[in-house]
């Protein structure tokens, strides 16, 4: 199987989303790659409990994509080792009438993670610059002063608010929080046909919407706004990296190992030291145990 390194799918230089492969070829077997994940979230796993007893660090994990990416199965075959206590998923939907009382960083900041804990944005605040851009109308539903039509929506207004992104994800790094983004790269030949096997599959019908076709229609829209969001907000502090993710297996296991190569190399996370007074009476602690 081939080893990747994670510098590959960073983001470090301005990209064009279209000469980016939605394919990798691991040279290895399906029981193969998913074996090799099975390995890595394990250490993942052991990992965030070094993390939660160390208390310092946070790491937000945002994972953005067309629909059927497969964001949520990543989620749930990525983070199957966690212990639940250290992790929280946060499935962002159209905002409700109590966060659209808020700006619409409100509801992202109040789902950060604790130090210890890791949190998984599906779908993240980067939503406000792809979503409804494609669709400013639903920039009025925020009532924000000053915007008061359509028109008023323009590129000042998509500048400023990249700004208090980039501003928002600064703020959080500098305290203590640990930012991977995850922008789940598909073709549009495969988007088709995992739509068409939630029409085929009984099982899966639940997860389609006409929406979804509606949406697949503005395709080229959503790229352009991916790309330029991507360009605009990589950096050292809150990279992003692209996953091509026609394969499932691949990108989940891209993802995981991106992860934890990442995460180990930040050699200060370690187990707290007990106090010398409770280390210099382990013996009689157990003895007293022992006793009982």
């Amino acid at each position: 199987m081939n080893t990747i390194n994670h510098e590959d799918f960073k983001v470090s230089s301005t990209i064009e989303l279209s000469k980016i492969a939605t394919t990798y070829d691991l040279d290895a077997s399906e029981k193969k790659i998913e074996n090799e994940l099975e390995e890595v979230r394990e250490k993942l796993g052991k990992l965030q409990d070094t993390l939660y007893a160390h208390g310092k660090y946070a790491v937000l994990v945002c994972l953005q994509g067309m629909d059927t990416s497969g964001k949520d199965s990543l989620i749930r075959e990525v983070f199957k080792d966690f212990n639940a206590r250290g992790i929280v998923v946060h499935s962002f939907k159209v905002p409700t009438e109590r966060e659209l009382g808020h700006d619409y960083l409100w509801r992202h900041y109040i789902a950060l993670p604790q130090r210890g804990k890791f949190s998984v944005f599906n779908r993240t605040h980067y939503e406000n610059v792809l979503v409804t851009r494609v669709h400013p109308e639903y920039i009025m539903g925020e009532n924000i002063p000053g915007v008061n039509s359509i028109e008023d929506i323009n590129n000042e207004f998509w500048d400023k608010r990249f700004d208090q992104i980039r501003n928002f994800e600064k703020h959080i790094s500098q305290n203590g929080t640990l930012i991977y983004k995850f922008y789940l790269h598909l073709s549009k030949d495969e988007q088709k046909n995992r739509l068409l096997r939630r029409l085929e599959k009984k099982e899966k019908n639940w997860k389609f919407s006409a929406g979804d076709l509606k949406e697949r229609k503005l395709w080229d829209q959503y790229q352009d706004c991916y790309q330029d969001a991507i360009n605009r907000t990589s950096f050292q502090h809150a990279p992003w990296y692209i996953i091509p993710a026609d394969d499932k297996p691949t990108a989940r296991y891209i993802v995981a190992k991106t992860l934890y190569d990442t995460l180990k190399k930040y050699d200060d996370i370690q187990e707290p030291e007990l106090d010398e007074k409770t280390k210099a009476n382990l013996e009689l602690y157990k003895q007293q145990l022992e006793n009982e």
